[in-house]
């Protein structure tokens, strides 16, 4: 029976023939539903934000990555739409968990939304269903947590022969027009071979490579490894920042120098702390995991001390430009441009400047902030906007501080308005001339790291 429930949904996936769910609808979620509805299979998004499914069944995007546009075709064409209940499952074929993974405040792993998506599929799992999990978690999570309540459920379907289960991590960089959802390069692992080659079909179907693995625990593993890796080395910049304010050296200038070295160095970037779901949390889900086996990663919880500070740094800097021409912190106006945690997006999750709004509050600063890409956030149980007029704000600022470098931004006219600026990214280090020229300027004090 193996073989025909099998090739029977391979066949089906080859003709195009296929209902494909696709749960959580964020920025991986959303582009996935996207690509597959683009290549021809019925699709349907789930997703427990009902504005969420307003929005997609009305052909409105609120993921920079998908235009409007690309969405309102799909929508038209009756190849996607969106829902907020999971009867619907009853009638898919596939099934991509694309749920959010935070860390509970512990640092302990949160897996909720994986076991709530796992419990409403174990309720419709039916023979020959495909469940594919791109959420990250800690290496075992798909076969010591999600297989047991599809078995306590299945009803005698065993997996392999007549259900299908893998992961394949998900490897999206909101805002990047070079790499999307089709052409990364996408690591997967089944439970069985079968459940592999089934998952692989699917998604090559819609994905350039496809990088199969041995097992579910190393596609787990090979994410973790992947963010980790980036988490140490901006963990490194983050410290040579420090190195150089010590020594009274320019950190972005010797980081450029180093990177024009072409072999054995790999640039990364100091900046104002680390942001996004997957670099702040991902490491920690492998250090969770290893100190549950006795071990110690040394190397990932000495980066998380260093960039899990770097909010601190840059609000004492801030006190230290003040104070170098006379003023106090508390009672200051202080601008923040840019709270996204990245350029060119308006994604919040884990923006480390938010926390550096926070701390400059709790010192007493009048904070504001600008952000092209988002309007509103809220602090301390507190709804903030955006200003509404830049100039006006920069000029009635005791000092500002880039925390986020948009494209929309135009960083020479800024400095020149500015009293004082802490500038998290070093904006103008291309602009040598510029750098000289404000930072010696008579009326103008710029900490440039």
């Amino acid at each position: 029976m193996s073989d025909t429930v099998s090739n029977a949904l391979i066949e089906r996936i080859h003709a195009v023939d296929l209902t494909v769910a696709v749960i959580g609808l964020g920025y991986v979620g959303l582009p996935l539903a996207v690509a597959f509805a683009e290549r021809g299979f019925k699709v349907i998004g789930i997703d427990i934000d009902v504005e969420k499914v307003r929005l997609i069944n009305g052909a409105t995007s609120y993921v920079e990555d998908v235009p409007s546009e690309r969405l309102a075709q799909l929508v038209s064409d009756g190849l996607l739409r969106a829902t907020d209940g999971f009867d619907v499952l009853d009638q898919c074929d596939a099934v991509s968990i694309c749920v959010p993974t935070p860390l509970r405040k512990t640092g302990a792993p949160d897996v909720s939304y994986i076991l709530s998506a796992t419990d409403a599929i174990a309720k419709h799992l039916h023979p020959g269903m495909l469940i594919v999990l791109e959420s990250t978690t800690y290496p075992g999570t798909t076969t010591e947590v999600i297989l047991p309540h599809f078995h306590d459920e299945a009803g005698g379907l065993e997996v392999g022969k007549d259900f299908f289960l893998c992961f394949s991590p998900e490897r999206v960089d909101p805002g990047r027009q070079d790499w999307t959802t089709v052409n990364t390069p996408k690591v997967m692992g089944g439970v069985t071979p079968t459940c592999l080659k089934v998952g692989k079909i699917l998604y090559e179907s819609v994905i350039e490579s496809i990088v199969p693995v041995s097992s579910t625990e190393v596609a787990e593993l090979t994410k973790l490894v992947e963010n980790t890796f980036r988490a140490v080395n901006i963990g490194l910049a983050n410290e040579v920042l420090l190195i150089c304010h010590k020594l009274g050296l320019n950190a972005w200038e010797v980081i450029e120098a180093a990177a024009t070295k072409p072999f054995g160095y790999m640039k990364f970037l100091p900046g104002p702390g680390l942001g996004g779901h997957c670099i702040p949390i991902d490491p920690q889900y492998l250090s969770w995991k290893l100190r549950t086996l006795g071990y110690t990663a040394r190397f990932i919880e000495l980066a998380t001390e260093i960039n899990t500070d770097m909010p601190r740094y840059w609000v004492h800097r801030v006190q230290d430009v003040l104070n170098e021409v006379g003023k106090p912190l508390n009672g200051s106006n202080i601008l923040v441009i840019g709270v996204a945690y990245k350029k060119n997006v308006g994604d919040l999750r884990e923006s480390p400047a938010l926390d550096i709004l926070q701390l400059l509050s709790n010192k007493g600063a009048m904070i504001s902030y600008h952000d092209s890409y988002v309007p509103v956030i809220h602090l301390n149980d507190k709804e903030m906007l955006s200003v509404s007029n830049l100039n006006e704000a920069i000029v009635h600022s005791d000092c500002v501080l880039i925390a986020t470098d948009h494209d929309c931004y135009l960083w020479s006219d800024i400095y020149g308005q500015a009293q004082t600026i802490v500038d998290t990214r070093a904006t103008l280090h291309q602009e040598h001339d510029q750098i000289l020229k404000y930072s010696h300027g008579p009326t103008k004090d710029v900490h440039l790291p």
